[in-house]
Order: structure tokens, then sequence, then C-alpha cells
């Protein structure tokens, strides 16, 4: 009967084990342009568009445009696939991916838009 318990507690111990890490790998950390620069895991940056630098190139399919963070410092991004529904009008964007190659490159952009969210005046 004690055996059995320890068993059960073995089996508990592996999938909680399992589950944390599998939990901790998935996650993506908010970091500055200068960290998304040297790290070597997918990790997220915020930053305002600067609306001069975007542009969809039709034949690859990839939307380019720069983010310029609170310090001023701009990173270049590209993302293979269609801008994201009110791009033009987010005061922010995150960006998860990782830079290479001169450029990041985003997996996933998330627009933020915090005027849908206030009240009315």
């Amino acid at each position: 009967m004690k055996l059995k318990y320890i068993i059960g507690i073995g089996i508990i111990l592996v999938f909680v084990v399992f589950g944390a890490l599998s939990f901790r790998k998935n996650l993506t950390p908010y970091v500055g342009f200068k960290e998304a620069m040297s790290s070597n895991t997918s990790v997220q940056i915020i930053g305002e568009v600067i609306p001069e630098d975007t542009r969809y190139d039709l034949e690859n399919h990839q939307f380019y445009f720069s983010l310029k963070d609170p310090k001023g410092e701009k990173m270049k991004v590209v993302f293979n696939g269609v801008k994201p529904a009110n791009f033009e009008q987010a005061p922010s964007v995150v960006a998860i991916g990782k830079y290479q190659d001169g450029l990041f490159s985003a997996d996933q952009i998330l627009v933020k838009c915090p005027s849908k969210y206030q009240g009315g005046k």
C-alpha cells in the first residue's frame, strides 16, 4: 500500500515539473531594444510606430515598420503576414519574435488600442 502512494507522488511530481518547464519555455519577457538585439530567445518589445517607416512588400508578403521606445531608440521590424487592423491608429505596438540579420523578426504583432477601453467624456 505504501509503495502505491510513493509511485503516485512520483508521477504527480513528474507532471508538475514537466508543466513548470513547459510554462517557462512559453514565456516571452518584455525587454528593451538593446536586450532584444543580444537575446537568443523569443522576446517582446514595445514601442511607438514611426508612420513614415511603414511599408508592405506585396511580392514577399512582408510588413516592414519601425518602432521607437521611450528613450528615443529605433528598431526596424519585419512581420511575415498581413498588417493588423487599426495599426495606424495604435499609440503603441508589441512585437513578439527574435532579432536577426539587423531586423527584429516578429512572429506576432499586438496592436495596443487603449481608447476603446476608456469611458466616454
